[in-house]
């Protein structure tokens, strides 16, 4: 899911057209606003991970088949590699680097901890996000709503019980 210009104009924000060419984009991300210079088609994941060396997100298929580089915009779950960072002026990013407060874990990081819900750690950034988003939207009642909601986001090392159990984990202590 990205952010579509149709979405912003429909919001009444007219689009300038930009480049070709480097252009100055600014980005809120993890509520810090960011000044970047980059050609238009920079993907969003790109910018996060090259010019605001936020290296959370991760390139794994470029394709948006894997959901290792989730993150979200307006709270809305994004793959970053299909969105382009230009279409994110004006809206909230955030990453699995904004999701700590301060050097206290997220309840969905530490539960990743608790649940051994990680092997290689590849796909977790991915993974965190979409699973906190989850819980926001309501569809973890059961391992097969959970399993269903997370089928975007693709682990190579087969942690999916113990995914749904550090989720499990984070639902039931929010009740």
């Amino acid at each position: 899911m990205s952010v579509r210009s149709s979405d912003l104009t429909e919001r009444g924000q007219a689009l300038d057209e930009r480049g070709p060419g480097p252009v100055t984009v600014v980005l809120s991300v993890n509520g810090t606003e960011r000044s970047l210079e980059i050609e238009p088609r920079v993907s969003l994941l790109d910018a996060l991970r090259e010019h605001l060396d936020l290296t959370g997100a991760k390139k794994g298929c470029d394709q948006g088949t894997c959901g290792t580089c989730t993150v979200w915009v307006d709270g809305n779950r994004v793959l970053s590699c299909l969105t382009l960072a230009l279409t994110c002026e004006g809206h909230e990013v955030t990453t699995v680097e904004g999701l700590a407060d301060g050097e206290e874990l997220h309840a969905m990081q530490r539960a990743f901890i608790a649940e051994d819900a990680f092997q290689c750690g590849f796909c977790t950034p991915g993974q965190i996000m979409s699973a906190v988003a989850l819980l926001k939207e309501g569809h973890a009642h059961d391992d097969a709503e959970i399993k269903e909601w997370m089928s975007g986001n693709i682990c190579r090392c087969a942690a999916y019980p113990h995914i749904r159990a550090a989720i499990r984990a984070v639902r039931d202590e929010a009740q």
